[in-house]
């Protein structure tokens, strides 16, 4: 049996960020560049309360939820490791190549991620693993991790921390 856990929900309006992306499909497709404002919805998991009844004080997390949510806001999100993509990245401009699309943005607003694609499954473990240190050697147990792109339309990644 495993033992009882305390929830504490974290979805403020301001965990948000709107951004362009395009995802990349398998058989080489890739859709059109198109942006989405993303919602950010944490979940954290916890069996010890403190002397004060918090699972953990909030405060800092909130601060770190909404730096992450800055980092990309504004954003042409881009896959580092997209198999699909042809990437030079200067100090003024981000030169991406997808098939016979050749696109160049401003560098600073590309947001480069150390993933294979753009999708709100590979976003909420992306956002996870941005947030999951900070609550080592805490009383949390679990953390999940919500990214919405749209309303009804949304994944989460969940694991422990460690």
């Amino acid at each position: 049996m495993q033992a009882p856990l305390v929830q504490l929900r974290l979805a403020k309006e301001d965990f948000a960020f709107s951004a362009a992306h395009f995802t990349l499909f398998a058989d080489g497709a890739a859709e059109r560049l198109h942006g989405h404002n993303y919602r950010v919805r944490v979940e954290l998991s916890g069996a010890d309360l403190d002397d004060h009844g918090f699972l953990l004080p909030v405060a800092k997390l909130k601060t770190r939820i909404r730096a992450i949510c800055a980092a990309l806001d504004e954003r042409i999100l881009i896959p580092e490791k997209g198999r699909q993509l042809e990437l030079r990245v200067g100090n003024d401009a981000v030169e991406v190549t997808l098939g016979a699309r050749p696109y160049r943005f401003p560098r600073d607003e590309v947001a480069l991620l150390p993933l294979p694609n753009v999708t709100i499954e590979a976003l909420a473990r992306h956002v996870w693993g941005e947030l999951a240190p900070a609550l080592v050697n805490t009383p949390v147990r679990r953390l999940r991790v919500e990214v919405e792109e749209t309303a009804g339309q949304s994944a989460a990644f969940e694991a422990d921390v460690v």
